[in-house]
């Protein structure tokens, strides 16, 4: 039994749908993380320009505290101003001496964002400058701190959404493995049907995919089990026919051989016998006196009598075999066979129409297109009054096609008990030879009878 094709190699439908899962996963969360860098980045922004204004509009008020006190008094306050957030102030006197630079600042002290998300976030700095008498004071953005609640944001974004991922991807591996293990039942019944358990069933599978498939893989094994048995019945069945077949034709050949052996000895034992009754009658008749008419009437009637049994038994013989068909061949025997029934059928017609049959034919064959004249035509004759038959006997390369038509009035509905009129034992014994047989009514009135039969018989068991 031929083997069920191998799928091609690649990762499984559960890998597959895994990958999908995480893939999506990671963009989500790809797209998480971009709108949080974004959302720093716009925050960013607005604290640098919100704390650089507030910065420069305090400073730019405060400056007549420098021009009321000079560089000590703004030293003083700037000291107690401390820090601004977010900016970067430093005063510097005309000789370009840095009086004043802010403290660092304490909130997140020592630590700081990386570098990439530092540049990622960054917007262009700002950066303003405040003339005094003798002095400039610039106030320069610094979002350091700014972009270090940023990263600290994004670090417990990604940590929630990591634990979320894997949360997710837990309840899709369960989910996944729960509506994927049906298939594996599925897969193991196809491999016992591939291996011949046509008999294999699946039990009822969870899920309305699952069921659908194990349904039809059901019905696949069914189908095949039934079609299966047919063909084993079908291969039984054949077998049979060709065994009664064979059988058949055994039969055939030994009735046949029977009726040579009977026909022999019609004709060369009864019909010696029935000569010399003959001779011995017509002897006896000139032997005896004239006044003996009583002696010479006997005589004379056993003449007459052998004559008749003589006629008859020659009319049998052509019906047991055709003695004339083995060394004529089918034409002559054909003819034959005709010109005997027009001897004793004077008010019937009988045509013969021979085309191209001159090669040789196997004797079985030939012995049944034979058969199929003789019996038709004695239907035609005893059963429907036919005044007209006509053969025909054409040859195809390796076929021959016989033709045999009536005028009569044709074929029964029904074909009746075997061997009523042996169209039955006719069509067993062509179709025996490879044959095809018909008989039907024409549509002009009558029966007709074609057959079609090998040049060559079977050889035995074939």
């Amino acid at each position: 039994m031929d083997t069920l094709p191998r799928p091609a190699t690649g990762p499984s439908l559960r890998l597959q749908l895994y990958v999908i899962v995480l893939a999506m996963m990671l963009l989500f969360i790809g797209a998480l993380l971009w709108l949080r860098i974004d959302a720093t980045r716009a925050s960013v922004r607005e604290e640098i320009t919100g704390s650089n204004r507030v910065a420069a509009q305090l400073l730019e008020r405060v400056s007549w505290i420098f021009a009321r006190g000079g560089p000590p008094a703004m030293l003083e306050f700037l000291d107690r101003l401390g820090r601004v957030r977010a900016n970067e102030i430093t005063l510097v006197d005309t000789d370009g001496r840095e009086l004043y630079h802010s403290p660092p600042s304490s909130y997140k002290e020592g630590r700081s964002a990386p570098d990439w998300f530092t540049d990622l976030v960054t917007p262009p700095l700002q950066r303003q400058q405040i003339r005094m008498p003798g002095a400039t004071l610039t106030i320069e953005s610094n979002p350091s701190r700014a972009i270090l609640d940023g990263w600290d944001d994004l670090w417990q974004l990604a940590g929630a959404t990591a634990l979320a991922l894997a949360a997710v991807l837990a309840a899709v591996v369960g989910a996944v493995h729960r509506a994927l293990k049906p298939f594996g039942q599925i897969v193991a019944g196809l491999q016992r049907l591939q291996q011949g358990d046509y008999a294999a069933r699946l039990p009822a599978l969870p899920g309305r995919e699952a069921a659908l498939i194990g349904d039809a893989v059901n019905r696949l094994g069914e189908a095949i089990e039934t079609t299966v048995q047919q063909r084993i019945a079908a291969h039984a069945a054949e077998q049979r026919l060709a065994d009664s077949r064979d059988w058949a034709r055994r039969v055939e050949q030994r009735l046949e051989a029977e009726r040579r052996e009977i026909a022999a000895e019609l004709h060369d034992e009864l019909g010696q016998s029935v000569t010399g009754i003959r001779s011995l009658a017509r002897s006896l008749a000139t032997r005896l006196p004239e006044h003996d008419t009583m002696g010479r009437d006997a005589a004379q009637l056993i003449d007459t009598e052998a004559a008749r049994l003589y006629d008859a038994m020659h009319g049998l013989i052509p019906r047991l075999t055709p003695l004339t068909l083995g060394p004529l061949g089918l034409p002559d025997a054909l003819q034959d066979l005709l010109a005997s029934l027009r001897a004793r059928h004077a008010g019937t017609e009988f045509a013969l129409q021979i085309d191209g049959a001159d090669g040789p034919v196997d004797p079985e064959p030939a012995l049944a297109a034979y058969r199929t004249v003789q019996e038709a035509v004695n239907n035609a004759l005893k059963h429907s009054g036919a005044q007209r038959i006509a053969v025909a006997l054409r040859r195809d390369g390796e076929r021959m096609h016989l033709t045999i038509t009536d005028n009569g009035r044709g074929l029964p509905a029904t074909e009746g008990p075997a061997g009523r009129f042996g169209l039955r034992g006719l069509r067993g014994r062509v179709e025996a030879l490879g044959g095809r047989f018909e008989a039907r009514n024409a549509e002009g009135g009558g029966a007709c009878v074609q057959v079609e039969l090998p040049v060559r018989a079977p050889e035995a068991g074939a």
